[in-house]
């Protein structure tokens, strides 16, 4: 039978007046679409839709190497010239690596112990140095960039004789003062970090048990509540969506602890929520060719989940300590986390009260349903498939006693995970292809009494289909053929009243290829067949519409078309703020 080969060069959101923001391509193309034949880093997904006006800068770092594993720490003070309220904070970053070996690399941003940028690095060639840009909004966390604090840049980095490639990063804060054309968003009153890093670091997760945790006693009068959720997957758990069940492990040749993932959330120890687990690739995984130039959905620049604790509200808010914690089901060796607590305050009540009325979610374990169709013949050669299921509904319902009367806060959740795993093993062949999707359905609503003031639905999906194929030929030499489609699409809805007064859809979707072939000593030889295309489309009922496809073609674009099938062939979105101060839908990054 066949040896797989381990086939990797790096480890691994005022309805009144509206502003619209013109042509909106993405942040690399502010100087216009970028030019076919280009190698370094190109993407479809969009900038973050800024309102007009002038803006302040507030500088984090400047051209800062990164060849080591210390952090690089920074000061921050509010911008002195945009001292009132802001419309929105946008964070914008730039990276680069020398041309030469480098492997990916994990790369996070923190202030106050807040994490305000998560992501990987995008690994470099013998000739090409590739330079990227990220942005993310950052207007719900203005309760944090209110008051000077501290924070860091990690990026660890190894640079010697071998791996050559140094990194060299700048980040900037961006804000948007408030106006009668773009108003002051409303925001948190509060934001915490979970974990124990004063300034902000990652906790590790190797097991089920293990836990990001932090015990807070909140202000009394908390009436909405929300957890911004991170999980990467790292090292043994990298490549979790491959694995298998323990038991099939060593006769399929993959790695054990299955490939169910999912984020837990508990209060106090009491089940409060789930995050699904977005299975990124990082830009040296499987065959690090069919991400350059571009690389996975997410991978440089993750997106947080955001999970709604509201129900929770009054129970948080009796003055007593409560530990908030967040791990990560099927966790395999291991998953770097990060969470930070949003929190809404009545600004009329000193003193909310409150309990959490109806919880289903207690007692429903994550624990998936396992099958196969594995035969093996006479011969030792295996083909068939194994299965892991999983569907759960829970709703989980609390009140709180306000200024504005008694508030039933109810969040109504389906998840759903559901993975095959085909394999063809024999003497020359080891062919796995592993097929997931992972599923969400969550609706938050708000009643007085009996009014239904205000419904809030998120529906999303991550499909992922990974094909390796890899043959062995009667030289010794063989050749590895991957294929991946990666996708995320999201829908949001939203009521006030009763009434519609939002909704929009996402999508963003990759497909990629490349065969690698190596001689008969297990060394690479070459590549063969690189191809990809992405398209990220975004439709809202504003009359939003933005649209990019491009494709690559053996390292380098080939094609970018910018506003297919908006009217006009224009990209245009409206920069809006929900009039009830909901967090979610605010740009078109967090849809999910």
């Amino acid at each position: 039978m066949s040896s797989k080969v381990s086939v990797r060069l790096g480890p691994a959101i005022a309805v009144g007046l509206f502003a619209m923001f013109g042509s909106m391509a993405a942040a690399h193309a502010a100087a216009g679409d970028p030019p076919i034949g280009a190698k370094g880093v190109v993407v479809a997904d969009p900038a973050v839709p800024r309102p007009p006006g002038t803006r302040c800068v507030v500088q984090l770092f400047n051209d800062d190497v990164f060849n080591d594993f210390s952090a690089r720490p920074y000061d921050y003070a509010p911008p002195a010239g945009c001292a009132g309220k802001w419309s929105k904070v946008v964070l914008e970053a730039d990276f680069s690596v020398t041309a030469g070996r480098q492997f990916d690399r994990t790369a996070n941003l923190w202030l106050g112990g807040v994490n305000i940028y998560f992501g990987t690095t995008q690994e470099p060639s013998a000739t090409v140095s590739p330079s990227w840009h990220v942005e993310r909004d950052l207007t719900d966390y203005d309760a944090l960039l209110r008051s000077p604090g501290k924070g860091q840049a990690v990026i660890g980095n190894v640079v010697n004789d071998t791996y050559t490639g140094v990194i060299h990063g700048s980040a900037r804060l961006l804000f948007y003062p408030a106006s009668l054309i773009a108003p002051a968003a409303p925001v948190p009153d509060a934001v915490y970090p979970l974990g124990a890093d004063p300034i902000g670091n990652t906790t590790t997760l190797n097991t089920p048990t293990d836990k990001l945790a932090k015990t807070l006693t909140l202000p009394r009068n908390v009436v909405r509540a929300y957890l911004d959720v991170f999980a990467q997957s790292q090292s043994g758990d990298e490549f979790w969506y491959t694995c298998v069940p323990d038991q099939y492990a060593a006769q399929t040749q993959e790695c054990g602890g299955g490939n169910f993932r999912e984020a837990e959330i508990s209060i106090d120890g009491q089940p409060a929520g789930v995050a699904p687990i977005y299975p990124w690739i990082y830009t040296g995984g499987i065959d690090p060719y069919m991400w350059r130039p571009t690389p996975g959905v997410q991978t440089l620049n993750f997106m947080p989940y955001r999970v709604d604790l509201t129900p929770f509200a009054g129970q948080l808010s009796d003055g007593t300590p409560h530990e908030v914690a967040v791990n990560v089901a099927g966790a395999h060796g291991y998953f770097s986390a990060t969470a930070a607590l949003l929190v809404y305050r009545d600004p009329h009540a000193k003193q909310v009260t409150g309990h959490v009325t109806r919880n289903t979610l207690v007692g429903q374990a994550p624990t998936p349903a396992i099958g196969d169709t594995l035969v093996t013949d006479a011969s030792g050669n295996l083909t068939g498939d194994i299965t892991t299921k999983l569907s759960r509904q829970f709703v989980i319902e609390g009140y709180t006693t306000t200024s504005s009367g008694r508030v039933v806060s109810t969040v109504a959740q389906t998840v759903g995970f559901d993975d095959t795993q085909s394999f063809v093993i024999n003497a020359s062949t080891f062919h796995q292809i592993s097929a997931q999707v992972t599923s969400v359905d969550s609706v938050s609503r708000s009643r007085i009494g009996p009014l239904l003031t205000v419904e809030s639905r998120q529906q999303a999906s991550y499909p992922l289909r990974v094909d390796y194929n890899q043959v062995l030929a009667t030289d010794g030499s063989l050749s590895a053929a991957s294929t991946v489609h990666q996708g995320l699409t999201s829908h949001a809805e939203r009521r006030w009243l009763g009434f519609p007064t939002y909704a929009a859809d996402l999508s963003n979707t990759i497909d990629t290829g490349d065969t690698l072939n190596f001689d008969a000593s297990g060394a690479l030889t070459s590549h063969t067949g690189q191809h990809s295309t992405q398209g990220y489309s975004f439709r809202d009922s504003y009359g939003s519409c933005y649209r990019v496809d491009l494709a690559t073609d053996t390292g380098a674009l080939a094609s970018y078309a910018s506003g297919t099938g908006c009217p006009g062939g224009q990209n245009r979105v409206w920069w809006i703020a929900h009039p009830d101060g909901s967090p979610d839908s605010r740009n078109l990054q967090v849809l999910w």
